[in-house]
């Protein structure tokens, strides 16, 4: 639950972005997110049930909790309800976003995860997340969002693969100066676009709340990059969607919806002590 509190924020600001005000339509392409990112969280421990059986022995597979299988098969029942969903949403244009996004989360998890093009195909899922939410016809305007969005889980990818055993201080530091832009960047993108002035006191506010937790993340570990802070970092790198998620959804106007975000960004955090979004 924690992790899937970050998707729909995707849906919402490419929604914003290409259109102003989110339709009943963007309900059910944010469930067929939240579906593909849960057939990837499943895949993931299915893929990484040799490694965590060293590594995360109290993970679910390793622990003998899940049998491997069933991770295997809730990963294809959430993908197909995934694609459904889309479907459901927008039919073949939606269709066409939803299984590019879900062939990358396979992909991922499958072969590209230890690769040097992992970083870039998360990044590449997450953008195609957002550009989900677009109105028909108007894509080229949710763009920026969505490679902003993307640059955020660049670094947060980057992280991920120096949880178990730490990162050398030059990593945190490079995805720490990574995400100073992206949140500047978001501040600016109404501003370029000359939005309303309340548009763009919203989108700074909250790329102040992005840069201020996962920010403060990154630098503590960039002082001290040991597995657990680094570990930290991922973990509050995942969660600090949210803020940048309303950051760029007020910067699109849509100030109320992007306040709601702002809101279930603590409760995501409280769930996030309970379950790791990792």
């Amino acid at each position: 639950m924690p992790a899937a509190l970050s998707v729909p924020g995707d849906v919402l600001a490419g929604a914003v972005a290409s259109g102003g005000t989110p339709r009943p339509r963007t309900v059910a392409t944010m469930a067929s997110s939240v579906a593909l990112y849960w057939a990837g969280m499943a895949l993931n421990d299915y893929a990484d049930a040799a490694v965590d059986a060293v590594e995360r022995p109290e993970r679910p597979i390793p622990s003998g909790r899940v049998p491997r299988r069933t991770a295997l098969a809730a990963a294809c029942g959430l993908t197909a309800a995934g694609l459904g969903l889309a479907a459901l949403a927008g039919g073949r244009r939606a269709l066409g976003v939803a299984v590019p996004l879900a062939g990358l989360v396979w992909a991922y998890d499958l072969g590209l995860k230890s690769t040097p093009a992992g970083p870039a195909a998360m990044a590449g899922a997450r953008a195609l997340n957002v550009l989900a939410g677009a109105r028909p016809g108007r894509t080229a305007s949710a763009l920026p969002a969505a490679l902003l969005v993307g640059a955020h889980t660049w670094t947060v990818t980057v992280l991920s693969r120096h949880e178990v055993s730490g990162a050398p201080r030059t990593v945190p530091a490079a995805t720490l100066a990574s995400s100073t832009v992206t949140g500047l960047a978001t501040a600016a993108l109404p501003w370029v676009r000359r939005r309303s002035r309340t548009a763009r006191t919203g989108a700074a506010v909250g790329a102040l709340g992005y840069l201020a937790s996962y920010g403060t993340a990154q630098a503590r570990a960039t002082r001290d990059p040991s597995a657990a802070n680094v570990r930290g970092a991922v973990g509050t790198g995942i969660l600090s969607l949210m803020p940048l998620q309303a950051a760029l959804t007020a910067g699109g106007g849509a100030v109320g919806p992007a306040g709601v975000l702002a809101l279930a960004h603590p409760l995501a955090r409280r769930l996030a002590r309970k379950v790791s979004p990792t």
